[in-house]
């Protein structure tokens, strides 16, 4: 199962594989290769949900209160224009490679799942599992975003409905968790 598109969606050159040099090339190249994180020969999208969950708590840490709501929108922004050029230059759009999409929605699950429950690993791992099966499906409207808005946009966007797929996913299986404890 490929995680990704394999047939380019831009009039650029065909795709290819970037190397180091691609990604230090050029800022936008970075972000959107997740900071290395994309360049995996296997699983991309799996690697730059994994960097997004390795990094989630230094961050949150890091940042004032609701400053990591801030680093959600500002880093759907600018990931719109990250992965327009990289995957421009790339030949294909949704380059598999590209894994910012991956990260700043998974950093909202992360985000959104720590309010209610803290720093639980278990509750993470499942979110991680929900998230990967969620990208990896495109359940609809994801799948339209994926097929049909060949963009930076439609990148960010399809992956902003996995989260949304998975956080709804966790609050029901919270909730059956409570109501079973609680019986």
């Amino acid at each position: 199962m490929t995680e990704r598109h394999t047939t380019p969606k831009t009039d650029a050159a065909p795709a290819h594989q970037p190397t180091l040099r691609f990604l230090l090339g050029h800022p936008l190249h970075l972000i959107a290769l997740g900071f290395g994180s994309g360049l995996s020969p296997f699983a991309p999208g799996t690697f730059g949900t994994l960097f997004a969950w390795a990094t989630f708590r230094a961050i949150d840490l890091a940042l004032p209160a609701n400053g990591f709501l801030l680093l959600i929108l500002l880093g759907f922004v600018l990931g719109i224009v990250a992965i327009e050029k990289t995957g421009n230059a790339l030949g294909e759009i949704d380059h598999g490679s590209i894994v910012w999409d991956e990260i700043v929605p998974f950093w909202a699950v992360l985000w959104m799942l720590s309010q209610v429950m803290g720093d639980n690993l278990l509750w993470q791992g499942i979110a991680f599992a929900l998230f990967r099966f969620y990208d990896i499906k495109k359940p609809w409207p994801a799948s339209y975003y994926d097929r049909k808005v060949n963009n930076g946009y439609g990148v960010m966007m399809d992956d902003v409905i996995a989260a949304l797929y998975t956080v709804m996913t966790l609050a029901v299986l919270l909730v059956v968790v409570y109501l079973g404890t609680h019986h």
